[in-house]
């Protein structure tokens, strides 16, 4: 009987993972999770998850395969089920992506997906509960762009009950700083400027969507000067990119370039395949702004 359910249970066929992708693919903070498991078992798990990681933006259905490889040997570890849950999203699963954020924040006992939550419920077609969901965490205890996040989450909510009003509220946060850049700021400002445009306030709309724009371009120009977090912007609208000045980081900043749990696809500065422009093109889509508007 055993063997007659076993020969019909689907079958899931891992797919392929280079000879030269290793555990060192992924972050030290990521392997550390998957230390419970057997040696052979966690460097298995590992290899799938760093595929998962680096596949997520030009492949997300080939990266959910392999998150859903590594979830099948290793399920009760959270780096396992956050990334089936992050490659869920990125596929358009939000049912899916919503089981495995509960699983994965029961596991792990953090908020730090809280913002991917929110908008999974968003994605299906519940924004009440959505902003429950926001609402029920305590959001002094989250980091700033975890919070960055959720506002914006929180904001898109609104917009969906057709509340614009409310939803440029929920933006009015104090990491909402004009004047400089963090890592989170083109993706506040884009969001703030899709708000503004929404209420019919074009002219605001696209002050802000050139902060973005700056905002972008002057992180992703000073990604290859070091550990900066923060990017002073003098005179955002007169000021050229090489004329941005570079602060050095408080003690008490966010870090610019924050590594999350999972391994990170880090674009080279240098390199001719990520240009400044691709990063402000995904920015701007993230947030539904067409780049083209401010210049109508």
């Amino acid at each position: 009987m055993q063997d007659a359910l076993r020969s019909v249970r689907p079958r899931h066929d891992d797919p392929f993972v280079p000879d030269e992708v290793t555990p060192k693919d992924l972050s030290p903070a990521a392997r550390h999770e998957l230390k419970t498991l057997s040696k052979e078992n966690a460097e298995w798990v590992a290899r799938h998850l760093a595929m998962a990681s680096s596949l997520i933006d030009e492949n997300p259905e080939l990266a959910h395969q392999h998150a859903l490889s590594a979830s099948r040997r290793a399920g009760r570890i959270g780096i396992v089920r956050e990334t089936l849950a992050i490659t869920a999203y990125a596929t358009g699963d939000y049912a899916l992506a919503l089981r495995e954020l509960r699983t994965y924040r029961r596991i792990s006992g953090k908020d730090d997906q809280i913002a991917l939550m929110v908008d999974s419920e968003r994605g299906v077609g519940r924004p009440d509960r959505a902003l429950e969901v926001g609402r029920a965490v305590d959001r002094g205890a989250l980091p700033a762009s975890v919070r960055v996040e959720l506002a914006i989450a929180m904001s898109g909510a609104r917009l969906d009950l057709d509340d614009p009003a409310r939803a440029l509220t929920e933006l009015d946060i104090p990491e909402l700083d004009p004047d400089r850049a963090f890592e989170w700021s083109p993706g506040l400002f884009a969001a703030r400027a899709a708000v503004l445009e929404e209420l019919g306030r074009t002219e605001e709309a696209a002050e802000w969507q050139t902060r973005a724009i700056v905002a972008a371009e002057a992180l992703y120009a000073a990604s290859g000067l070091g550990d900066l977090e923060t990017i002073e912007i003098e005179e955002i609208f007169e000021t050229a990119l090489d004329e941005v000045s570079v602060v050095e980081p408080e003690d008490d900043q966010p870090e610019a370039f924050e590594e999350s749990g999972a391994a990170v696809d880090e674009a080279d500065p240098q390199s001719e395949e990520f240009t400044i422009e691709d990063e402000v093109d995904e920015i701007l889509a993230e947030a539904g702004i067409d780049e083209e508007r401010i210049d109508d």
